[in-house]
């Protein structure tokens, strides 16, 4: 995610780091020049005259971009919503990190200094480690180390061995709130109240799940990069009777907004992954992390991930 203020006017048009221009710049290139080509030889091709007029592309155009619109609303939405469901983990991680200090009896307060072996430690690791697995699922990712401090040796050991590892935490987290039932460490009413909490947390995570396995039917996307690379390789020779030698810049600043709206699609489309305008999970779960290891009273707390170069991650 770009995080930054809002430059002036003037830098606006040479900001590069954020734009979509990266990703396009080569299709609009060719297209430029393929339109400075067009030019110059007035629109004839092998001899021929290309006779076009602006009446099919202002017919195209004006569809083109109300479809662009609608693609990239639906990729927004779905953009909207995985940031949407990882801020309910954030706020489900807390109340889960605090029901487990509070709800379950113990004679010393939870602290980090207990270890593993505190079921109330334990369960609030767990829930870092979680949101950790998560984002890696999420991502394609597998980064055991991330989890190791945060597990028991055999927990770990069979999380990194899981097909979804996350899923598998929860799991855990289940038999460890029916044992402390079982041991009368918890009233039956506050388990419920805290397996509320931790479904909600599975809830989320399988939301994000639907998210990353469903994309925008291919053909709809297909059917629109046709369309908008068609209309602006076309475009010159129904320009180029009437303004000349100006077609290669209106041409490019036409193929900008249409290669730009088509790419931009792509890239919030899959929310989860590590492009420059998609969402900052190593910044949620960072922040996550510390705010429930705060609450044990650690003090080896991790550094927040800052942005680099106006990126977080």
């Amino acid at each position: 995610m770009i995080v930054r203020d809002r430059p002036s006017a003037l830098k606006l048009f040479l900001i590069v780091r954020g734009s979509i221009l990266p990703r396009i710049r080569v299709t609009l290139i060719a297209n430029t020049v393929f339109a400075a080509l067009v030019a110059w030889y007035h629109g004839t091709m092998f001899d021929h005259k290309v006779i076009l007029t602006t009446i099919p592309f202002t017919l195209i155009g004006l569809p083109l971009a109300i479809f662009l619109g609608f693609r990239n609303t639906a990729a927004y939405d779905r953009y909207w919503e995985g940031r949407k469901l990882w801020g309910e983990l954030v706020l489900r991680s807390r109340n889960l990190s605090r029901q487990c200090q509070t709800m379950i009896s113990s004679d010393v307060p939870a602290r980090a200094s207990l270890g593993l072996a505190d079921v109330r430690v334990r369960m609030v690791c767990r829930t870092i480690a979680f949101c950790h697995a998560l984002r890696q699922q999420l991502r394609d990712q597998r980064e055991p180390a991330d989890l190791q401090s945060l597990l028991r040796p055999d927990e770990w050991a069979a999380a990194c061995n899981a097909s979804n590892p996350s899923d598998y935490l929860m799991q855990q987290m289940g038999h460890d709130l029916a044992q402390c039932v079982k041991q009368g460490r918890i009233d039956t009413i506050l388990a419920v109240q805290l397996d509320n909490s931790i479904s909600a947390m599975v809830g989320a995570g399988a939301s994000c799940e639907r998210i990353r396995n469903t994309p925008i039917p291919f053909s709809y996307s297909l059917l629109l990069h046709r369309t908008a690379y068609l209309y602006c390789f076309l475009l010159p020779f129904g320009l180029v009777d009437s303004i000349g030698f100006m077609t290669p810049f209106v041409v490019a600043i036409v193929a900008y907004t249409f290669f730009g709206l088509d790419a931009l699609g792509d890239e919030i489309e899959e929310p989860f992954g590590e492009d420059a305008n998609d969402l900052p999970l190593s910044a949620m779960c960072r922040a996550i992390e510390i705010n429930l290891r705060e609450s044990l009273q650690d003090e080896n707390l991790p550094a927040p991930i800052k942005p680099h170069d106006y990126l977080l991650t």
